[in-house]
């Protein structure tokens, strides 16, 4: 498999507290890796050294065989990296097709008109095509959810980062979420994604990635990982 996103040694401190220690990991094209550890785990920091909202202290950062380590975040979404974020905050005075629209327009640097059909698919995969006239603050938080998860789509990426999407969701409404989710994987679609709600990703993931303190602690397949002693200590705070 083609690696798409490679991070080597890839290090990141706020003064003397090192949220991130000497990461190093690989996602092949096509793959759907998932990311779990305690709260204060350097989950988030690490989407954010993706993205290019932060800069690392120390490491490198490849992205379709391109070191990206010191490019700006809005390069990295033109070149290909979409995120979601776990407090979804679209413009809620325009309508879910403008929300997706303007995603589109700037993400990929062209006009309303050339991505107007892209949009519409879009909004068609994420089940808020009939919800594309709403103004996005009517909206119910699953529908929210969809529409974060539509307005990364719309960027065009070749990798999608998520950040506890499913949080705060019903069983059902998560069901359903993850279910538009293993489409978009089906179809392709690489996927890097923070959660919590352990059943979702484990619905869709080929691996897991384990955080704490920073570093990591153990990457393989779900079930290797959520046996293994020290996670089950670490991040269920089960003694093993």
């Amino acid at each position: 498999m083609t690696t798409i996103l490679d991070l080597s040694a890839v290090s990141k401190s706020f003064g003397a507290l090192k949220v991130t220690d000497d990461v190093s990991f690989a996602v092949p094209r096509g793959q759907a890796l998932g990311i779990i550890g305690p709260n204060g785990a350097g989950k988030s920091t690490l989407f954010n050294l993706i993205t290019g909202n932060f800069r690392p202290d120390a490491g490198r950062i490849t992205f379709l065989g391109r070191d990206v380590t010191a490019l700006p975040a809005m390069d990295r979404v033109r070149m290909g990296v979409g995120r979601s974020f776990q407090i979804p905050q679209p413009f809620e005075g325009l309508t879910v097709y403008e929300n997706l629209a303007v995603a589109a327009s700037f993400g990929r640097g062209l006009s309303e008109a050339a991505v107007a059909d892209d949009c519409v698919a879009i909004l068609r995969d994420t089940e808020l095509l009939r919800r594309a006239n709403t103004p996005a603050g009517a909206l119910s938080l699953l529908e929210r959810k969809r529409l974060e998860l539509a307005r990364a789509m719309a960027t065009g990426p070749q990798v999608l980062l998520l950040d506890e999407i499913a949080g705060g969701l019903t069983e059902g409404e998560c069901a359903a979420l993850v279910a538009t989710i293993r489409r978009l994987h089906a179809g392709g679609m690489t996927i890097i994604w923070i959660e919590h709600v352990l059943h979702a990703l484990t619905a869709v993931v080929e691996r897991l990635l384990v955080l704490d303190f920073g570093r990591v602690i153990g990457i393989g397949a779900p079930d290797a990982i959520m046996a293994s002693k020290e996670v089950r200590e670490i991040y269920l705070g089960i003694e093993a």
